[in-house]
């Protein structure tokens, strides 16, 4: 008889309900009439509704050493991981431009920065870097990224802003969907 997978049942909680908020947030009822805690912060200030993505972040992250460790405690070849890393990074980020594209299927209105793509590059980063990294790799590449975002969110100018405008319209991350949306 085949040994059944151990799950962690607590993280399957939490996932299920950070999915039934990311229903309600996406789904209100009346978009005319909504809740606070269910529209986002328009720029400072959080809301339960912005703490929807981290919590899928967050149980990616806790995700991967289990699945990932168990996996190589087996002995799968670091290669076929990989494999098995970059196909998974695929088609979460393919089914997220796929979702952005239905029901119209319009290219010009292809948002390729959505939810699940990020989803899907934060995942492929980190799992490589379980994977390939010891603590103190992952512990460098965590500190680099975010000085390297906070360098690029300060330095690099914003066309009519300048650089290290991080006011709503005028900071670099969101200065092309501000702009389009307006």
């Amino acid at each position: 008889m085949a040994e059944k997978s151990a799950r962690l049942i607590s993280l399957d909680a939490f996932l299920g309900l950070t999915i039934a908020a990311m229903i309600l947030a996406n789904n209100p009822g009346s978009w005319d009439h909504v809740y606070w805690p269910l529209r986002h912060a328009a720029w400072h200030g959080w809301t339960p509704t912005d703490l929807i993505f981290p919590f899928f972040l967050f149980i990616v992250g806790v995700a991967i050493p289990l699945a990932l460790g168990r996996r190589k405690d087996e002995g799968i070849r670091a290669v076929d991981l990989i494999a098995k890393i970059v196909s998974r990074a695929v088609i979460i980020f393919s089914l997220g431009l796929f979702l952005n594209l239905v029901p119209k299927f319009n290219l010009a209105t292809l948002r390729i920065p959505g939810v699940l793509q990020r989803i899907a590059i934060c995942y492929l980063i980190a799992a490589l870097l379980y994977l390939k990294g010891n603590w103190r790799v992952r512990a460098t590449a965590a500190v680099l990224l975010m000085a390297v975002y906070g360098l690029a969110m300060k330095l690099i100018p914003v066309p009519g802003y300048g650089a290290g405008d991080l006011s709503l319209a005028g900071n670099l991350c969101g200065y092309k969907l501000y702009h389009q949306s307006t």
